[in-house]
């Protein structure tokens, strides 16, 4: 089982390579009755507020990409979302981010986290950039395997 320092370097790395600006790993956690999500590594971040950040399934971009199991594309937060309603998505607004695509991490056929990268300006996520998010997101970061589906 790997770390916490091979995430962090691996996301580094991702980030590095695809030119995001801020890129983070939310992992889901199980609580009492339901599941939590929280931003549990980042690259690029300007704070570290992102830690504070808990979602429940369904809510956030995080609680959206791993209720759905589908990529989420916002390549204009500002045209998209509005400045109005940031306060549904907290990491776009403590990140000060304009741009974000975030994919689903699976594991064994289920969806186990999320990896989002965004820009906060000049450069916008495209569904280009999306589908290089996603390619590293099957070939499995840490201990997430990036399997969406077994074959029995």
């Amino acid at each position: 089982m790997k770390n916490k320092v091979d995430y962090q370097l691996e996301l580094d790395q991702i980030r590095n390579v695809l030119g995001y600006d801020f890129m983070a790993l939310a992992l889901v956690e199980s609580a009492e009755f339901d599941y939590v999500i929280k931003w549990k590594y980042a690259s690029g971040n300007l704070n570290d507020r992102f830690k504070r950040i808990v979602l429940r399934s369904g809510r956030g971009i995080a609680g959206l990409v791993f209720k759905t199991g589908k990529p989420l594309l916002l390549s204009s937060v500002r045209n998209q979302v509005g400045l109005n309603h940031l306060f549904k998505y907290p990491i776009i607004k403590s990140e000060e981010l304009a741009s974000i695509g975030a994919v689903p991490l699976w594991n064994d056929a289920r969806v186990a986290g999320v990896l989002l990268g965004g820009f906060r300006s000049g450069l916008q996520v495209n569904e280009e950039r999306l589908e290089e998010l996603k390619n590293y997101a099957q070939k499995g970061i840490g201990d997430l395997n990036g399997k969406e589906l077994l074959l029995s």
